[in-house]
């Protein structure tokens, strides 16, 4: 497709860009092409460079090399604000909205050429109709940003970006945090911006997508690009053997037999925010998995278990004894260790070591009359580094300066040395590169084979079919099925979380 005033096939052409960060080489000679009215998926690994490409791209990060042409013209692109003049507009990954302003507020921020002054009736019609565009019509404009939930404030994000008159429009990974209906939402989007002639960089670890609304796909790795390939002429499995420049045999690790105990009992449980009982079991050695959309209440019940969300009536038992965690500091010594869904704000401390956000949990026990020997601290926290193929070489560097996918297993691994009974996760896999996805199942699967029982939540069903023993999903507040996860389909459980029977 030819641009407007025909000086170029492409839209926009990144030529051989290059960053580097100390010695850690970001970008190495890459390029990129993007066509008008065209879908590019950005994929690869964790750390293979997309995000600093999009930041590249943003303005928030200049190249050390390389040139970038939009329209067939070269561009300087060294600011946020030159981006937005050049028709770049970006769906950010973290948030970039303001908590203590109102949703409305929220939409014209930042938005060049806005009206200095705004009539409060103008702004609310404005924000209705960007609200409906992405399912968020329930929303008030005058609520409070810092009300939302994590999906809605995603929407929000991209509710944003239809405010800006872009001709470029970079997604990056924007339907992490959403459920199914969420999901096709965002999709919507973007096939109806593209269908306008509006070019859309879309960055997702969520493969099926790809194959929904992209005409090409991009992948880097290592910091390199390799050559395009159309959407039509590969498949998954293709697709992921570039990315990781290997064959990944298997994404989720064998089940094994359940054998053990029942170790978890839920009796007609009555939780805040649920609308009626809930009565489930799980096993020592087995994974349960509880799916369904975005306020259905399957997340409620983890939170539940880890004190986060009250229990109004009802009984749990834990290995034989009545539950009795009024806070979290209680659970977490009767062994019940819980992962929060958002790692960035409670799952990780960011301007910590590794060391330091593994042994976070359990430093007392490496610690004499209230002094921590350094020594003890980094060779425990070295071995559940090593259970969760975290590099140990760089156990000494920030969290907050690795991938998505090694801040995860950061997440996760700081619990181990709680010697938990009970394993609570939402959303383990939440924006993590299918290599990481698969290490992350694996050490999932491996803790059940010490006995545990693990718990997770997650509104990705393909993730909870494939690596769960037991699933029960969730419908508005109720527990609308649970059975062996050889007796669901995925289409049967698709159609159980969305309350509609299957094709």
């Amino acid at each position: 497709m030819t641009e407007e005033n025909g000086q170029s096939d492409f839209r926009l052409r990144a030529t051989g860009l290059s960053k580097r960060y100390g010695a850690v080489q970001a970008l190495a000679d890459v390029d990129f092409d993007l066509k008008s009215g065209e879908v590019v998926a950005l994929l690869g690994e964790n750390g293979a460079g997309k995000s600093t490409l999009v930041k590249v791209l943003s303005g928030l990060v200049s190249p050390d090399s390389g040139t970038i042409e939009i329209g067939g013209q070269p561009v300087n692109i060294s600011s946020s604000s030159r981006s937005q003049a050049a028709g770049i507009a970006v769906v950010q990954q973290e948030y970039s909205t303001i908590g203590a302003l109102s949703v409305a507020e929220n939409l014209v921020l930042g938005k060049a050429n806005s009206p200095f002054l705004w009539t409060r009736a103008k702004l609310h019609a404005q924000a209705r109709t960007l609200l409906a565009e992405v399912g968020l019509e329930h929303i008030s404009p005058g609520t409070k940003v810092e009300e939302l939930s994590v999906a809605e404030m995603q929407l929000l994000e991209v509710a944003r970006v239809l405010s800006r008159d872009a001709k470029i429009v970079i997604f990056d990974e924007p339907t992490a945090a959403l459920s199914a209906r969420e999901t096709e939402k965002v999709l919507s989007v973007v096939k109806n911006l593209a269908v306008k002639g509006i070019s859309v960089i879309y960055v997702t670890h969520r493969l099926p997508e790809v194959f929904a609304i992209a005409d090409r796909v991009s992948i880097f790795r290592n910091g390199r690009s390799l050559p395009s390939v159309n959407v039509r002429d590969v498949d998954v499995a293709t697709v992921i053997q570039m990315m990781l420049g290997r064959k990944l045999e298997s994404m989720y690790p064998e089940r094994i037999a359940v054998a053990g105990d029942e170790n978890l009992v839920l009796d007609d449980v009555v939780i805040s925010g649920l609308s009626s009982p809930v009565t489930l079991r799980a096993r020592k050695g087995e994974i349960l998995g509880l799916t369904g959309q975005l306020g259905s209440g399957a997340d409620l019940v983890v939170k539940a278990l880890a004190s986060e969300t009250p229990i109004l009536g009802g009984s749990v038992t834990i290995d034989g004894s009545p539950m009795s965690a009024p806070d979290r500091a209680t659970g977490l010594a009767s062994g019940i260790t819980y992962c929060s869904p958002d790692r960035k704000r409670s799952g990780i401390f960011a301007g910590l070591s590794i060391v330091r956000n593994l042994s976070s949990s359990w430093l007392s026990s490496v610690a004499t009359a209230g002094v921590v020997s350094p020594r003890r601290e980094r060779a425990t926290a070295a071995s559940f580094a090593a259970s969760f193929a975290i590099d140990s070489s760089r156990l000494g560097s920030s969290v907050g300066k690795l991938s998505g996918g090694n801040q995860q297993k950061v997440a996760l691994a700081r619990w181990l040395g709680n010697d938990p009974k009970l394993f609570l996760v939402e959303e383990p896999t939440r924006g993590v590169d299918v290599g990481a996805r698969s290490d992350i199942y694996a050490k999932l699967r491996g803790l059940c084979e010490q006995g545990m029982t693990v718990v997770v939540s997650s509104s990705d069903t393909n993730e909870i079919h494939g690596l769960c023993d037991t699933i029960a999903t969730f419908y508005h507040g109720d527990m609308v099925g649970v059975r062996p996860a050889e007796d669901w389909t995925e289409d049967a459980l698709v159609a159980a979380v969305m309350n509609r029977s299957e094709k």
